[in-house]
């Protein structure tokens, strides 16, 4: 009789055992009892008990411990400022984006699906060939390799990622470089008091006016308005976008109300209303027509925005790609797309023509701005 041996061959880890692999204990919680953790990284102030995991998928509870994303990046690349889309700080410079894995929402429309849907998607396995480990330091050195003016956590939602961020943030600070979150602003006071001595820009999606909308996407109208006011009062410079979606968000009373919203907080905050484009698991509206996102930009001006933008459509709609200033409507930036045409401010960014001071984070100086057109996106 032959015996026949075989040999065992052990099974590749999972996604979420590699990301396991990747953490360290976090800052962002307390400890309750039975070894139960309160995480407040996100306005869900998840109760996690030992052995669970928070909405975010990424955060977890060992043994009476919260243990958080460290130490890796899985999209990393070299693109303009205003793709983020900041337009108030530093013009056609460069910003170093990294992006970790995992999200507290679920919109089926995610334009970084891969990795902010990584746990939740049977593509996880794809996103996890992308994780790269890497120090605070050597992305801090990558930035001044390629001639980055700032560093930005974004791809996946950065607040469930916040200790890592003001790791990379304390050293990019360091370095002279400016740093910013793009986020669904989902935020909670404790999170950004912990980001504020860190951070310099923040910009938050507001996807609706409407809470049932708002909790279709895994979210709360409510927590998203809450992070608008405290970003503003407590100094980070606040950029808003509305991702305008046909039959989702495009009401002309909810746009209205948005904009409405934002601009009683501030009306220096600049307001973004941006195109949609069918992805991920949202395929069937149209997208966004130039029609519909110039009446919005409208919207925004008639409810008193001094400064509203129309992103996704370059070259197609007319002004609103452009800054004005708002005391007497001189033309201060020119923008195609991403490409700065003309820069008029003043080293204190001032407009030349009246002296009124244009809020934001601008270079001193202007004669550093560069015209005709960034460097293309860089994967590194």
């Amino acid at each position: 009789m032959v015996r026949r041996t075989f040999n065992r061959v052990a099974s590749a880890p999972s996604l979420a055992e590699v990301l396991d692999a990747h953490t360290r204990e976090g800052e962002l919680y307390e400890k309750l009892d039975g070894n139960a953790v309160r995480c407040y990284a996100c306005g869900h102030r998840c109760l996690i008990r030992p052995g669970r995991r928070g909405i975010c998928k990424v955060r977890f509870n060992r043994e009476g411990t919260l243990y958080v994303p460290w130490g890796y990046v899985a999209a990393l690349q070299v693109d303009p400022i205003e793709k983020k889309p900041f337009f108030h700080v530093y013009p056609g410079s460069d910003a170093l984006t990294f992006g970790m894995l995992g999200c507290d929402y679920h919109c089926p429309y995610c334009q970084n699906w891969l990795t902010s849907q990584a746990l939740r998607d049977p593509a996880s396995d794809i996103a996890g060939s992308f994780l790269r480990s890497v120090t605070p330091e050597e992305l801090v050195r990558m930035a001044q390799r390629h001639g980055a003016r700032s560093v930005i956590s974004s791809y996946n939602e950065p607040l469930i990622t916040s200790e890592w961020a003001v790791a990379i943030f304390r050293r990019a600070k360091d370095a002279g470089l400016l740093t910013g979150y793009v986020s669904n602003g989902n935020a909670t006071r404790e999170v950004l008091t912990y980001l504020r001595p860190y951070t310099d820009a923040y910009k938050i999606d507001l996807k609706s006016m409407n809470d049932k909308q708002y909790r279709r996407l895994g979210g709360v109208l409510q927590h998203v308005l809450d992070t608008i006011k405290m970003t503003y009062e407590m100094g980070f410079w606040v950029e808003v976008v509305t991702l305008v979606v046909p039959g989702f968000n495009d009401d002309e009373q909810e746009l209205r109300d948005a904009a409405r919203f934002i601009a009683s907080v501030s009306p220096d905050i600049p307001w973004h209303v941006t195109a949609f484009h069918p992805d991920y698991k949202m395929t069937d509206p149209p997208p966004t027509s130039v029609r519909t996102l110039l009446r919005a930009a409208e919207i925004g001006r008639e409810e008193g925005l001094h400064f509203v933008y129309v992103g996704n459509l370059p070259g197609r709609v007319g002004p609103f790609e452009n800054t004005w200033c708002p005391r007497c409507q001189a033309l201060l930036i020119e923008r195609m797309g991403y490409i700065i045409l003309q820069y008029r401010l003043t080293p204190e960014g001032r407009c030349p023509d009246c002296g009124h001071s244009v809020p934001g984070l601008w270079p001193k100086d202007p004669s550093q701005v560069r015209l005709g057109g960034p460097g293309r996106p860089r994967l590194i």
